[in-house]
């Protein structure tokens, strides 16, 4: 061996020695790794248990509101696992689904409303209650349209006392009587023609008749007293509302006063509702996996509450070529479906939108209960409004996105936000805006209970839903509030307030 060969030797040797101590390390450092990802990953698996264990109302089967997912944004995460393929792909829906913000969500329903100017049309007194005002409504006539009495007595002409003319009455309807003389008096009616000459009218407890057939006043007689001059209230031709005013009770009495038969009104939105599922009973009670549908008798006459003409309620199972059929064929210009929005194996909402070529413009949306809720234009003039199943995160999706789009589209204005002081703290989601059934108690809005997605218990209850913010709200917090629309607190709209001014009253 030359002498170079024990050093040689010796590297060699080093190496291998230096090989097997690097494997070694990186053998320790494996093991430490998959322990520590085990550790990790039933960590993650224990607390989303416990989230889900914690809240019993789900909005799908696995994450009752989002809570297990945002409690893992604060765990340590396990070592992200590859997604395992379907198909083509993972999850068509998944890769295109962008949640917009809560309060962007609305704005885009409200735009995509404001966008269709429908035409007005004439509908009879009778059919105009709810509507808006089309045009403004102007007094065809004076109000009164001749002088009138405002109390059952006397009409009297000069000063007093009066001989009583025992032959004449003048009744509300008849036809004008003859003029009065100085000093003399006739009955008259309430709403009757003052006949002409008649300086006053003196009510009956006002006044009492001697032996001798003559009419004295038991207190001082004014001019023109307890008469209504015509055209008291309004003349032909004053405004009388602005466009766009809701059509009252009162309205209608006012109209028919003014001269109408009719009225131009702004048409109310159509909609349809289209209730998704092979698991819904519409009577008795639940069993073998079947459940009652909450959404049918509900969403009807809350629509209805909101502006709309609904045009029916229909049923349609799992099947996406019947859907396809009712979404295409349907004449209403607001299509509203219940379920089916995720992308589970009979979540049809998608595909059918997508066949039907219709444009998404809300794929889900950043809050709970109802985050897969979504908004899409099928036509000019037409959208739809997909809800999510479970009964509560409807009511949200109405509150999001069917009524700023059904207020926008009906002419109908915005009420005016208003906050209240929450009493106590309410639970929030660390990302998205949760809305949180409320009752008012004195100043302070009181959070309902049982406000899981697919309760309605607390919905029922309640006088609106809070706005909490991501994050949650603690006790004295304000916070912005939606009314349920029968159970709105609102002030007099300024439209309102500005026909309001300067009426007469007797």
């Amino acid at each position: 061996m030359t002498p170079q060969e024990p050093t040689a030797g010796r590297s060699v040797a080093k190496a291998a020695e230096a090989a097997g101590t690097a494997k070694a390390t990186e053998a320790a450092r494996s093991a430490r790794s998959a322990k520590a990802a085990e550790s990790a990953q039933a960590t993650e698996a224990a607390g989303a248990a416990q989230a889900t264990a914690a809240d019993p109302g789900t909005e799908d089967t696995a994450d009752p509101d989002g809570l297990a997912d945002a409690l893992a944004l604060q765990r340590p995460a396990a070592r992200p696992t590859p997604p395992t393929p379907r198909g083509d792909s993972a999850d068509p829906h998944r890769d295109r689904h962008r949640a917009t913000p809560w309060a962007g969500a609305r704005e885009t329903a409200r735009k995509a409303g404001a966008v269709v100017r429908p035409a007005p049309q004439q509908v009879p007194l009778a059919d105009a209650l709810g509507r808006l005002l089309g045009e403004t409504l102007t007094a065809l006539t004076d109000l009164p349209s001749f002088d009138t009495s405002a109390m059952d007595g006397w009409a009297v002409a000069g000063p007093g006392p009066w001989q009583i003319d025992e032959d004449g009455a003048i009744l509300a309807g008849h036809a004008p009587s003859a003029a009065l003389d100085d000093g003399t008096a006739v009955r008259i009616a309430t709403g009757a023609r003052i006949p002409p000459g008649a300086t006053a009218v003196i009510r009956s407890e006002h006044s009492r008749a001697d032996a001798g057939g003559r009419l004295h006043a038991g207190r001082d007689v004014v001019p023109g007293q307890d008469i209504r001059p015509r055209g008291q209230e309004c003349r032909a031709g004053d405004q009388l509302l602005s466009g766009g005013a809701p059509v009252t009770p009162a309205v209608l009495g006012l109209a028919a006063a003014a001269g109408y038969d009719e009225l131009l009104v702004l048409p109310r939105p159509r909609v349809e509702i289209l209730v998704l599922g092979d698991e819904l009973l519409s009577a008795g009670l639940p069993h073998e996996g079947l459940i009652r549908d909450a959404l049918g008798p509900m969403l009807g006459p809350w629509l209805h509450a909101l502006g709309a003409d609904v045009l029916g309620t229909r049923r349609i199972g799992d099947d996406a070529d019947a859907l396809h059929a009712a979404v295409t064929g349907s004449p209403a210009d607001l299509v509203i479906t219940t379920g089916g929005t995720a992308a589970g194996p009979v979540d049809h909402v998608h595909p059918v939108l997508a066949k039907a070529g219709a444009e998404l413009l809300v794929d889900g949306v950043k809050v709970r209960p109802g985050h897969p809720m979504l908004l899409a234009r099928l036509g000019p003039g037409r959208h739809l409004v997909g809800l999510p199943g479970n009964p509560l995160a409807a009511v949200s999706g109405l509150l999001t996105l069917a009524e700023p789009l059904l207020r926008a589209l009906s002419g109908r204005p915005a009420p005016e936000p208003y906050r209240v002081v929450v009493r106590d703290e309410v639970q929030g989601h660390p990302h998205d805006t949760r809305l949180v059934p409320f009752v008012h108690q004195g100043d302070h809005a009181v959070p309902l209970h049982y406000n899981g997605p697919a309760m309605l218990r607390g919905i029922a209850a309640a006088d609106g839903m809070a706005v909490v913010p991501p994050g949650g709200a603690r006790p004295g917090d304000t916070l912005d509030v939606l009314d349920l629309p029968w159970s709105a607190t609102g002030a007099m709209s300024s439209t309102t307030a500005d026909a309001a001014a300067g009426v007469c009253f007797t």
